[in-house]
């Protein structure tokens, strides 16, 4: 299994960016999809999940903001973020979960920055 995340990059205050993460070599569409983020020295947080119904969950940090897709054809799941903030800084993970047969993958982080 592979998630090849995408996307990262500088942004100032205010700005938008579009995260993408590729799967290869998994059953893509009955995995709930998600973004997650680390800040330094912190936990892995939750910023957004997509179910296999597309149901959607989000941080409240991000919501309004952050909107999570997903294309089951293209093996895809994006994260577009709007009205960046500086507190966005952080490195963000693709993520794939399963509950029955477990599963959890994680994709290799991306950087985003918001500049202020």
């Amino acid at each position: 299994v592979q998630l090849q995340a995408s996307g990262g990059g500088l942004v100032q205050t205010g700005g938008s960016l579009r995260l993408s993460c590729a799967g290869s070599r998994i059953t893509f569409r009955v995995y709930t999809m998600g973004w997650y983020r680390q800040f330094p020295g912190k936990q892995r947080e939750l910023v957004a999940t997509i179910s296999n119904t597309d149901s959607t969950n989000y941080a409240d940090s991000v919501k309004g903001r952050f909107t999570i897709s997903r294309d089951n054809a293209e093996r895809m799941v994006s994260l577009q973020m709007n009205n960046l903030k500086p507190e966005d800084t952080a490195v963000y993970y693709c993520n794939a979960n399963l509950q029955y047969p477990p599963a959890n993958y994680w994709g290799q982080g991306t950087q985003v920055t918001v500049s202020s």
